[in-house]
């Protein structure tokens, strides 16, 4: 129970970011939350959308996972294996903050299934 909560957590959190990447990139709430100035914004756009997608993907996978039950604990936890790794990644070459924001929950998630919480 709890760690369906979490893994619901972690895939409203990815929605999240798939709207900031995909339709906030350009405007002032994206700019403040990524720390981005008006002309990289701009620039980088057609990237962030891409990287949207690619969040969108994980959200899909885990909601999925969720759908599926009892017999979705392995999605779920190949998708929370997924959000862990690419948030460790994003941490090591963006910033410390992404740890906090998609790592974190995401190993939570992992040892409330793994515990069966």
């Amino acid at each position: 129970m709890i760690g369906n909560i979490l893994v619901a957590l972690v895939a409203l959190i990815h929605c999240y970011i798939v709207y900031l990447e995909m339709v906030l990139w350009d405007t002032p709430q994206g700019h403040k939350a990524f720390r981005l100035t008006p002309d990289f914004a701009k620039a980088s756009k057609v990237l962030a959308a891409n990287q949207g997608l690619y969040n969108g993907f994980l959200a899909a996978g885990l909601i999925w996972g969720l759908y599926l039950g009892a017999a979705g604990f392995q999605v779920r936890m190949f998708f929370l294996i997924c959000v862990a790794i690419a948030g460790l990644y994003g941490a090591a070459t963006v910033g410390r903050k992404i740890l906090f924001i998609q790592t974190v929950p995401a190993v939570l998630a992992i040892i409330a299934l793994w515990l069966g919480w």
